[in-house]
């Protein structure tokens, strides 16, 4: 797992905002008034962004169908909105799109927010006007610093920092729980969150699973199994029986501000710079992202490994990116930072 450079203007900590079951929602504004207000508007923006850059790689002939010339409106606007939400788990729809400025202009809204996208006809290419690119950044491992080789303890610590509503965070998560409930107390594992976000629901989410992961343990793998399924936290507090109570007052007490800035610095510390990093007794280690690779890639922290290491057989299939585990994903090493 890879990590990315980031900008410190994206560290944010979550004492500022309030969980889902929290929020009040307030009449939309203009998209002017909240660029000002807002600056995490970028996130919703930055979804739009993510989706088209994939969309052009992994949907171009779904786009264009083999053949260059003009397709439809709704051709393009199905292809953007369907890749959205397998990425995303849902929850963007699909406005208008028009023909404007002689390019397909497709508006989505997501989080409240409507983000107009503009493609040429042909459906090959994303022109961004006033939204930079560089506000998301996925790269390869061609591009990224070597990890640490793996140091070797009695009993490993293992910790993957994420963001909650990072795709390639959300594809680690899959893979690492496995890893977890198989060696159980042989290893001291821990879901961390980095010391930034770039995603706008990351504000409500965050605080909700550090309080959970630190005053309601018992419950956070189930809830977290859970939220990795649609991204549908109020379901999840349900259904793996949540104390909401409890939850609401480990936020408004500042104790998620705490547990979320403990996480912070020990990101900062180890030199993370994307999601997801994984960090074995200190140290940044590179794994794929499957449960049987990420099993080989702890029990090779061991000073002398648990019979359970070779006795295991966990899936060797790479969970997809984003919420769902109906698909398998490639074994890539992309990451948000």
């Amino acid at each position: 797992m890879e990590n990315h450079e980031h900008k410190d203007e994206h560290k944010e900590h979550p004492s500022d905002v309030k969980p889902e079951h929290h929020v009040v929602h307030h009449e939309r504004k203009s998209m002017g008034e909240t660029l000002i207000g807002n600056p995490w508007i970028v996130a919703s923006v930055v979804l739009g962004i993510l989706v088209i850059i994939l969309a052009i790689n992994s949907f171009y002939s779904g786009f264009t169908g083999g053949v260059v010339g003009t397709v439809s409106e709704d051709t393009a606007a199905n292809a953007v909105l369907d890749f959205a939400n397998s990425q995303t788990g849902g929850g963007v729809e699909l406005v208008e799109v028009n023909e404007k400025y002689g390019l397909y202009e497709v508006v989505v809204e997501y989080n409240d927010e409507e983000i107009p996208l503009y493609i040429t006809k042909d459906g090959k290419n994303l022109v961004q006007g006033v939204t930079p690119l560089s506000a998301f950044d996925v790269q390869d491992a061609e591009s990224e610093p070597e990890a640490a080789e793996v140091t070797k303890s009695d009993k490993p610590k293992v910790e993957l920092f994420v963001m909650t509503h990072c795709p390639y965070g959300t594809q680690a998560e899959k893979g690492f729980i496995p890893v977890i409930k198989a060696l159980g107390s042989l290893i001291d594992a821990k879901i961390r969150f980095v010391h930034y976000k770039m995603h706008a629901p990351e504000e409500n989410e965050t605080p909700v699973q550090v309080c959970i992961r630190e005053e309601q343990s018992a419950k956070y793998l189930d809830y977290l199994e859970c939220f990795l399924e649609d991204g549908n936290s109020s379901r999840c507090l349900k259904e793996t029986g949540i104390n909401e109570d409890d939850l609401n007052d480990c936020i408004e007490n500042g104790n998620a501000e705490k547990y979320y800035n403990e996480d912070s610095d020990l990101s900062e510390g180890y030199g993370v710079q994307g999601s997801p990093t994984l960090v074995i007794n200190g140290k940044i280690a590179s794994s794929g992202r499957s449960p049987s690779v990420l099993l080989t890639t702890v029990c090779s922290a061991f000073n002398t490994a648990p019979d359970k290491c070779s006795s295991l057989e966990l899936s060797s299939e790479n969970p997809s990116p984003g919420f769902g585990y109906n698909a398998s994903g490639s074994n890539t090493t992309a990451s948000c930072g």
